[in-house]
């Protein structure tokens, strides 16, 4: 595996000048945003796959060990603040258990029986998306729970960081970032880790963008749970409504916050009217904005 190999640039890093030290480790990490730039189109096939079922009210699901794990748990937990997205569509199979999050749980990794058995209890199903993460590509638990949940019919991711390895055949979707040799050997916290993270971004976030989440740039599902993100969101009301923020606010506090529900009320519809408009529209506010005023209902 190539993420294991020790390159002979680095053999004598711990005898050079701190400032030089950082300047290898930040090259590495360029090297590693650099490397998912090829995966660009394989994160747009996974996350189009992803979407349908994503709209029947399927769940997105992260699994990983160790790194991986952690990384797939720091994108899937922005989400609902982020975008609403429900917690109840939102899943870790996390090797170890949520324990190994904190300390590493010997062996856990290499169990296919705990995999599989997740899975079975998790009742994973053909609407569900299912995105595992392995640096090296061959994490048994990661497999095993990819292979099972693709037998079940759901959409399966697999990111990797060393081409040619299991994960990219046993999902449906393979995403290769190939970040090569880490400046400390086979330390895949580092560059793989920085590409793995960056990958989960782009597909999470394409992947809200699509399902109606985001208007004009602005986190318009964002959850302002408290004083800066309410301010957030009046202001964007504001902006996006074309109004002052007396009235933005006045919109806000009738949609009891929601931001899309204050944008067409601030835009002239009434509560029912907006919330009509946004079910027909399933929650885009760009055409729940565009349709016309008449004939929208009481």
């Amino acid at each position: 595996m190539r993420t294991e190999d020790a390159s002979a640039r680095y053999v004598d890093l711990d005898a050079w000048e701190g400032g030089d030290i950082l300047r290898a480790l930040w090259e590495g990490q360029l090297a590693a945003v650099a490397a998912v730039g090829p995966a660009l189109p394989a994160i747009a096939v996974a996350a189009q796959a992803a979407e349908a079922g994503l709209r029947r009210g399927g769940r997105l699901v992260y699994v990983g060990a160790g790194t991986s794990a952690r990384i797939g748990v720091q994108d899937g937990a922005e989400l609902p603040p982020t975008f609403d997205w429900p917690g109840e569509r939102l899943a870790f199979a996390i090797a170890g258990g949520e324990g190994a999050l904190l300390r590493a749980v010997e062996d856990a990794e290499d169990s296919e029986g705990d995999g599989e058995a997740w899975v079975a209890r998790a009742e994973i199903g053909p609407d569900d998306a299912v995105v595992g993460l392995a640096a090296s590509g061959s994490t048994p638990f990661t497999l095993a729970v990819l292979a099972a949940a693709r037998a079940r019919g759901a959409v399966t991711v697999g990111i990797a960081n060393n081409p040619g390895t299991p994960i990219l055949e046993v999902a449906a979707h393979g995403i290769l970032a190939a970040t090569g040799a880490e400046v400390l050997a086979g330390s895949t916290r580092m560059k793989a880790g920085t590409a793995q993270k960056v990958i989960l971004n782009l597909f999470s976030t394409l992947l809200m963008i699509r399902l109606g989440r985001v208007y004009r740039g602005r986190m318009v599902a964002m959850r302002a749970s408290n004083r800066k993100l309410r301010a957030r969101g009046v202001a964007m009301v504001a902006e996006l409504a074309g109004c002052g923020a007396a009235e933005a606010t006045r919109a806000s506090a009738e949609a009891g916050g929601d931001i899309k529900l204050a944008v067409l009320i601030a835009s002239g519809a009434s509560r029912a009217q907006a919330e009509q408009r946004l079910t027909r529209h399933d929650g885009n506010l760009r055409r729940a904005l565009a349709e016309p005023s008449e004939g929208t209902g009481p």
